[in-house]
């Protein structure tokens, strides 16, 4: 071990490394140099190292940050705008309408700063989003210091943002020539979903994603409607008609895949496809029960997502981890499937692999940037604490969360945010909600 100096030493009771399922190391350190893991060694001898910070936590978990695969941040501006809907009943006669009505620069900006101090005071470092106005959720991104995928929305018909689909795709790829070389922010292609984009677009977006390196996030088999829907239109399957149009590949990062046959699953598998599983926003929509733990079981890299404020209502990982585990075992009658340290792994390390940046983040290994979060385990309602891995699943809540960084640097301190103004957010919040209800 070289004696240099260190940026941060952290000591937790338990780390959750995930490298490993199941494996927790009690009473070690993490040692950061550089915004990068430099060692992990038992807390004893981490005391003889020097230091420019030292935080000992000794009821915590000290763990991956979390990576929420599918989300739309700015759309917390609406959330509880319309509840209790069917998915297009919802789109179209509400969520739309209301887009139309306000969408733009300042929208996605406030709006994703909203859920960006959401999100970290819940222990996510990572957001793979897709919506509109795209430079404003890379500069949210930035102003925050999470880990940001930005993904740049295409569709057929005009909103705000675009007239067209070729629209859609050349201001996304000016705004994403703005922020190349910015380490914490990735532009992906975003085709909204096959009901909503041609096969011609498609083509296009296969294309360009090849040419440019660039992920593809896109909706898929979210509802029964859509998949038979597909039968009629296209008399195939969405899945199939990607399959031919060459989107099935490890770029696709697809949301949802809740309607899935067990052919489907081994297509995904064999094309090395990943998938965002959205359990909240699913049992709300009414959307289904994926099938994860047969995907899980085909070595599919199953994520876990939030989906939008606006069809949740809340962007909270842990929840959505705990609700990931619960819901794979009704949905299988199986207390077995998707145990603890799997839904963990699903919320950090395979989120990881499906962005393509498991070699950065997602679990807590030296050589490693230093996503991190620390999650408080002393409380009342954590008590007795026997398994970490299963307290942080099935008993710890986002108030729990202490302490998130990335790459090295404090986005949450003792609860309070580092980066954001909590005060400032909701004000922004509350003037939105008054321009949205004036008639």
């Amino acid at each position: 071990m070289p004696q240099s100096r260190y940026e941060k030493i952290i000591s937790a009771r338990w780390i959750i490394t995930v490298e490993t399922d199941g494996e927790v190391l009690e009473n070690h350190a993490v040692a950061i140099r550089g915004g990068k893991i430099a060692a992990i060694l038992p807390a004893a001898d981490a005391a003889a190292l020097e230091a420019d910070e030292r935080l000992e936590l000794p009821d915590h978990v000290l763990m991956p940050g979390l990576i929420n695969l599918h989300g739309h941040s700015a759309m917390t501006l609406l959330r509880g705008l319309a509840d209790d809907k069917a998915l297009m009943d919802w789109l179209t006669n509400y969520i739309w309408p209301a887009e139309g009505k306000h969408v733009r620069d300042d929208f996605v900006f406030d709006g994703a700063l909203l859920a960006m101090g959401e999100m970290i005071r819940g222990g996510t470092t990572t957001i793979n989003d897709m919506y509109f106005y795209n430079a404003a959720m890379a500069r949210a991104g930035l102003a925050s210091g999470m880990r940001t995928f930005v993904g740049c929305s295409i569709l057929e018909f005009p909103t705000n943002y675009a007239a067209n689909a070729d629209d859609y795709l050349a201001k996304g790829m000016a705004e994403r020539s703005q922020f190349l070389g910015e380490d914490l922010v990735t532009f992906t292609l975003a085709p909204h979903a096959p009901y909503t984009v041609s096969d011609d677009t498609f083509r296009k977006v296969v294309t360009l994603a090849e040419q440019e390196d660039m992920l593809i996030h896109c909706h898929i088999h979210e509802t029964a409607e859509e998949v038979s829907n597909s039968v009629k239109e296209h008399g195939q399957r969405p899945l199939a008609r990607l399959q031919q149009l060459g989107l099935l590949s490890p770029r696709l990062v697809a949301a949802h895949m809740v309607h899935l046959n067990d052919a489907e699953i081994e297509l995904v598998a064999k094309y090395g496809v990943s998938s965002a599983h959205n359990p909240a926003s699913n049992m709300k929509l009414a959307s289904g029960i994926a099938p994860i733990g047969k995907m899980l079981d085909a070595g599919i890299a199953v994520g876990i997502g939030t989906d939008g404020a606006a069809s949740n209502n809340k962007l909270d990982m842990l929840a959505e981890t705990r609700l990931a585990a619960l819901l794979a075992k009704v949905g299988t009658l199986d207390p077995t499937t998707v145990p603890a340290a799997t839904a963990i792994r699903m919320a950090t390390l395979n989120g990881a692999r499906a962005l393509g940046i498991d070699g950065k983040t997602g679990s807590v290994k030296a050589g490693k940037d230093a996503d991190l979060i620390a999650i408080d385990l002393s409380e009342l309602e954590t008590a007795p604490a026997f398994d970490p891995i299963s307290h942080v699943v099935y008993a710890a809540g986002r108030e729990q969360v202490s302490h998130v960084w990335v790459k090295g640097r404090a986005l949450l301190a003792g609860r309070k945010l580092q980066t954001l103004d909590e005060g400032n957010l909701k004000a922004r919040a509350d003037d939105w909600r008054n321009r949205i209800l004036a008639k």
